[in-house]
């Protein structure tokens, strides 16, 4: 792969023979006017313009995204965006860190997005920070609403859940591991998991084979255990404590194919 470095976007890198691309989205999402002061220091960021360039290079190859920030301006994120759903290749968005904030509005435009299994997301109503009377304060908030309004949108398209449902998780300031942003909609995948998967399949293997054992154990013993019992009865010279002790082994073993069964069936 060769890299090529934007200052304001951080990193672009395409494939060798030009049929894919990905792009690194990290560090703050800011607006064109702010770039220049992260460029002064050397800080990664994502601009809209920045953004808007890098794509309109690529020709619609497939790209994948990776998003590693905690946030920043939400008209920033609204414009970044929209220049990936206007994007005509097929877009998978793999989060490697955090898509916090504004960040994840940005994630909800990948068509698939998957996160790593240590990766965590956070959606969260707007804010913002102001002065000034009462009348002010009242219109910068109902200027909060109308964006919380534009963030559900994307959620919605993401997830298909409901506005009403959205609303709540931003209001809530939601927080998801990988595992739960997959249950709640707001990501396709694990990455990694295809591995983790053909191990778990290995266990169950094995405990379909264990139980398959044990159950064909505990019921000769449980027989032997009543052939016993009655014996005693008769005076046939077999123990009660004998007759106990097979009884007790034939409970062991159904015990422990029951667990097997438990293991199989993924109840524990």
């Amino acid at each position: 792969m060769k890299t090529r470095r934007n200052p304001a976007f951080w990193n672009l890198i395409r494939a060798d023979d030009g049929k894919s691309a990905e792009l690194r989205i990290s560090g703050d999402i800011v607006s064109d006017d702010s770039a220049w002061f992260y460029r002064w220091f050397g800080d990664p960021c994502a601009t809209p313009g920045s953004v808007r360039a890098q794509l309109a290079d690529l020709d619609g190859v497939p790209l994948t995204v990776w998003i590693d920030s905690y946030g920043g301006d939400v008209v920033a994120a609204s414009a970044i965006y929209t220049a990936l759903m206007e994007y005509p290749g097929d877009i998978t968005g793999k989060v490697d860190g955090a898509a916090y904030s504004a960040a994840s509005v940005i994630a909800m435009a990948c068509k698939t997005l998957l996160m790593s299994p240590t990766a965590t997301m956070m959606i969260h109503a707007p804010w913002t920070e102001t002065w000034g009377n009462a009348t002010e304060l009242r219109h910068t908030a109902g200027i909060l609403d109308e964006i919380s309004e534009g963030l559900i949108g994307a959620y919605e398209i993401k997830t298909g859940k409901s506005r009403a449902e959205i609303m709540a998780l931003l209001e809530a300031e939601t927080w998801m591991g990988a595992r739960k942003a997959v249950e709640m909609g707001f990501a396709d995948g694990v990455l990694y998991a295809a591995e983790s998967d053909a191990g778990q399949e290995a266990i169950v293997a094995q405990a379909r084979v264990v139980y398959a054992r044990l159950r064909s154990q505990a019921q000769p013993a449980a027989d032997e255990a009543g052939r016993t019992r009655e014996g005693a009865k008769g005076g046939n010279g077999y123990s009660d404590g004998f007759a106990a002790g097979i009884a007790e082994q034939a409970e062991d073993w159904t015990e422990d194919a029951e667990m097997a069964l438990a293991i199989e069936s993924g109840r524990t």
